[in-house]
């Protein structure tokens, strides 16, 4: 098969290229005629000429581009080995050393950027705001919305051009990105210097503009892209490696530091060092084992001192209108929870309703984003103008909605200032008289952490009135929904846990009489309902809750309404990261196989036709074989006189063949060559390549007296690749190549006296798209939860509307 698994766009046709190639010059055909014959004489006892049905398109965020998917595997080739066997101890150390070293910068650096967008966030959104009141106290109330909806439009406007034209992979929140890297693709410039930037301040610009997300999600993306710029290696194009650099030139090493940075963007983002961890585990990584756990936690621990330092630095009042509350922390303070059988019903059923909710959220944002993509795919300017559009229906939500509501007298008994003298009080005045305050104000004209903070809030019971709560919950619910897609940094945590805050308060008005749990801890189970219904975590989102409320009584009741939020949302759909996946197009691998891939094996998804080296092979063949095909892996096999009988020898791999090319290691005769011609190359040349900038075929320069010598491939030959026999289930299969973070998977014959290597399966092959495309009678599940999704949904909706 090996057919291209980088591409991710239009289908892929190994016949129509094979025989376009035939069709050229005679140098084509001379080189192409024997490799075709020797490589169809081992496709054709299984393989059959089928095209690979699978169409990732990305359609949120980025350009068309290539997918590759990552060696996570380590490639077990005599020159690596040849490099381990010489290492002194002290670079063994140094390697060590070197990996918690990187951890600590990783920290460092989020913990900086983490502070940094939080102290912006709040000085710019404090100003405006500031502004706004200051002109309503006036009563200037149409110059006030002039500035308010301004300055939204401008801070959208300047996010929404960095995104379109530095870095069209920052949009979105970049979780769904971070989780496919960690699974072993790797999409174009997700991670690239140029995404970092435009990360950190669009997101920055973006919460700053009113709009309903959050700077949570691109936290964990720009802790990423931290962990990526680190973990490059080095950089031979600026002259900036160095030899002990080589030893992180590697897929896994990068991922492991990827990890990192995920869990420091959740710790930065929540003050929550241990959800953090806890959210790299469940939700991001593929992969896990235990020294990555203590590298983890170390790095978020660092994050977490940073973050306290900062805390500390802006208590004295240097930071403006930044203080320690603009570093989220929650205050429920329910100090007595006492339990009973009706607080216990209470809690099941704001689970099971905040999980139906949230099966809707992740329906809605699904279709949503497909139908901003149509839009985002016509340019930079209907991307700004897509974003500006919102940014005003936002403000003018956010403004005018207030005015519907009730002037309310402030409580006599209330420690607070009432009306609220700061931009982020409880009791906004709005067009209130004095003594008065407007509750929907205190929710809609602050900030988003401002606000869930009023909301969980259990001071004032009656601070916000049942109408106030039902608008803001319908507003929120709307805006986060139509907002999610368009082309700025935005996160899905912030509009999740205000909605389902909002939701829990509501829900408190109609238990309160029968239960002992106040109203402040209703909204936090509500905020945990409504993210588990969306996000389908459990465990991290637990803990990340019990980070920000510093409030471990509250945790049986959070641990019940995660538990059945989760169970309710996920008879409807998947996360709402999953959904993205999907839309993006990004091929990733589920832990589990799926069910319909019990009833085939692995030689029913392989096709052909199966190119293949020998061991030691014609320079011309190669050339000609890496330049008309995309193919990432080739078997190498071994023939006689080599060998009594053909067998495999192992996979190499294009960069690895571009090396030698480059080097031009060859040989007159068809022998194996002296080891002492590979002294030359340095484990280095063969180390993954930094943000892509690996040798390309166009810069090698090879005559024609070059295309007739060899080169003997088993000095940079994996002579131990997976393998799986033909008739294996396809399920399992899929695990094994999951678990072991493979790119290419050998499947050999099952009876003697056949081909040693009959297909490859790469990534691509596991997919649904594919797989299906092959057997359309097979029915998927997820199809049939996506039909039975509709219909409920449809119906929920109509109920609503009439």
């Amino acid at each position: 098969m090996n057919k291209e698994d980088d591409v991710n766009h239009g289908n892929y046709e190994h016949d129509i290229e094979i025989e376009g190639l035939l069709d050229g010059n005679e140098e084509n055909r001379r080189y192409w005629s024997g490799l075709s014959d020797r490589s169809l004489s081992h496709t054709r006892p299984l393989l059959v000429k089928r095209t690979n049905t699978t169409s990732q398109i990305a359609i949120v965020g980025s350009n068309l581009s290539p997918i590759e998917s990552l060696d996570y595997e380590i490639f077990y080739n005599e020159i690596l080995k040849h490099d381990w066997r010489s290492r002194e101890k002290f670079e063994k150390i140094q390697y060590t050393v070197l990996k918690w070293v990187f951890a600590l910068l990783i920290g460092l650096g989020t913990g900086l950027v983490g502070f940094f967008n939080s102290f912006a966030v709040e000085n710019i959104s404090g100003f405006k705001l500031l502004l706004t009141t200051t002109l309503m106290s006036k009563n200037r109330y149409l110059e006030a919305f002039l500035a308010y909806a301004g300055l939204n439009i401008c801070l959208a406007a300047a996010a929404a051009s960095l995104c379109a034209f530095i870095a069209p992979a920052a949009a979105g929140s970049g979780i769904p990105e971070v989780k496919a890297y960690l699974n072993g693709v790797d999409a174009h410039y997700i991670l690239a210097p140029s995404t970092l930037l435009v990360k950190i301040f669009g997101s920055i610009l973006g919460v700053s503009a009113g709009f309903v997300v959050g700077k949570e999600g691109p936290m964990v993306h720009t802790g990423a892209c931290i962990a990526s710029l680190l973990g490059q290696g080095g950089s031979r194009k600026f002259h900036l490696t160095c030899s002990w650099l080589r030893f992180f030139k590697n897929d896994r090493d990068r991922r492991d530091m990827i990890t990192c940075g995920a869990a420091a963007g959740v710790a930065a983002a929540f003050r929550a060092p241990v959800g953090g961890v806890l959210f790299a585990l469940e939700e991001a990584a593929s992969w896990w084992r235990s020294a990555l756990l203590w590298r983890t936690f170390f790095t978020t621990a660092v994050v977490a001192v940073v973050l306290r330092v900062a805390i500390q630095f802006c208590a004295t009042g240097k930071c403006g209108l930044f203080g320690a509350g603009g570093l989220i922390m929650y205050d429920v303070g329910s100090a007595n929870i006492t339990y009973s059988a009706s607080g216990i019903f209470a809690v099941l059923l704001l689970g099971a309703v905040g999980g139906i909710l949230g099966s809707i959220y992740n329906y809605l944002v699904d279709k949503v984003v497909r139908t901003y993509s149509i839009i985002n795919e016509k340019g930079p300017a209907f991307k700004i103008s897509l974003v500006v559009t919102v940014a005003l229906l936002t403000s003018c939500c956010f403004y005018f909605l207030p005015w519907v509501a009730h002037c309310i007298p402030c409580p006599s008994s209330s420690t607070l200032a009432c009306p609220s003298i700061d931009e982020s009080g409880e009791y906004q005045n709005f067009q209130c008289p004095p003594g008065y305050y407007n509750d929907l104000a205190s929710l809609f004209l602050n900030t988003n952490d401002d606000a869930i903070r009023n909301l969980l809030s259990p001071k004032i019971n009656k601070e916000f009135h049942i109408s106030s709560l039902f608008i803001y919950f319908a507003t929120i619910y709307c805006l986060g929904i139509i907002t999610y897609g368009i082309a700025i940094p935005s996160g899905l945590f912030i509009p999740v846990i205000l909605a389902g805050a909002t939701y829990g308060r509501l829900v408190s008005r109609i238990f309160e009489p029968i239960t002992g749990l106040d109203r402040g801890l209703f909204a936090l189970l509500g905020a945990a309902s409504f993210l588990g219904g969306t996000m389908r975590m459990t465990v991290s989102i637990c803990v990340i809750l019990l980070e920000l409320t510093n409030d471990l009584l509250l945790l049986p009741l959070v641990m019940l309404v995660l538990l059945v939020s989760k169970t309710v949302a996920d008879s409807f759909n998947k996360g709402v990261y999953d959904l993205i996946l999907q839309i993006k197009g990004l091929p990733y691998l589920e832990a589990h196989a799926e069910p319909y891939m019990k009833n085939l094996v692995a030689r029913d998804v392989v096709s052909g036709p199966l190119i293949t080296f020998s061991g030691v092979e014609k320079v011309g063949i190669i050339w000609h074989a890496l330049n008309a095909t995309g193919h990432n892996g080739f078997p190498v096999i071994d023939e006689p006189p080599f060998t009594d009988a053909p067998e495999l020898c192992g996979v190499v791999l294009r960069s690895h063949l571009l090396v030698l090319l480059k080097e031009k290691i060859f040989s007159n005769a068809k022998d194996f060559i002296d080891q002492s011609s590979f002294q030359r190359i340095s484990t280095l040349d063969f180390g993954k390549a930094g943000s892509g900038k690996g040798i390309k075929l166009e810069d090698i320069d090879i005559d024609e007296e070059e295309m007739d010598m060899y080169v003997d491939l088993h000095p940079i030959t994996n002579a131990s690749p997976y393998t799986v026999v033909e008739t294996m289930p396809l399920g399992k299969a899929a695990i094994i190549f999951r678990q072991h973070g493979l790119r290419h998977m050998c499947v050999v014959p099952k009876s003697q006296g056949r081909p040693p290597v009959v297909g490859i399966l790469t990534r691509h092959d596991f997919m649904p798209e594919h797989v299906l495309g092959l057997y359309p009678h097979i029915k998927s599940h997820k199809q049939h939860l996506g039909i039975s999704m509709k219909k409920i949904i449809s119906s929920v909706l109509e109920c609503c509307i009439h």
